[in-house]
């Protein structure tokens, strides 16, 4: 399956044209973790969104704290790291491989290029955002 076939299926982009997809698709690397390793580290700057194609992480707030809080595993077909594709702030939380993982990465400044050069895109992503900021709320509540 072609990276923009992938991408097609993640619901941040599902609603985007082939164009689109093939614009993103260029800035969109595969990437491996092995268990253990940690992703994306809470506090550093976020500058990369990931779909996982295979494998399984947890959503940690605290990981190297002394009461770490898994918020939730992921597994195939599930993303994270959309905040950073917008706003470039610091990681709220780290991603840790529970097992051997395979990622497609979009870098930040590939997507604010896509977006400047089709900014329909933006309009299309809006309501996953917003459900997502919700799930989030959700959690962070409980």
């Amino acid at each position: 399956m072609s990276i923009e076939d992938t991408l097609a299926q993640v619901p941040l982009f599902s609603e985007l044209n082939r164009r689109a997809l093939g614009r993103l698709a260029k800035g969109t690397v595969k990437r491996q973790f092995a268990s253990g390793d940690v992703i994306v580290k809470e506090g550093e700057q976020a500058v990369a969104f990931f779909y996982l194609l295979s494998g399984r992480v947890e959503v940690v707030k605290g990981a190297e704290g002394s009461s770490p809080k898994v918020f939730r595993t992921m597994g195939p077909g599930d993303f994270f790291g959309e905040m950073a594709l917008l706003d470039g702030y610091l990681r709220s939380a780290s991603v840790r491989a529970l097992e051997d993982t395979e990622c497609l990465q979009l870098w930040r400044w590939d997507f604010l290029y896509a977006l400047r050069t089709n900014p329909h895109i933006a309009s299309e992503m809006l309501p996953v955002l917003s459900r997502r900021l919700r799930e989030t709320n959700v959690e962070l509540a409980t």
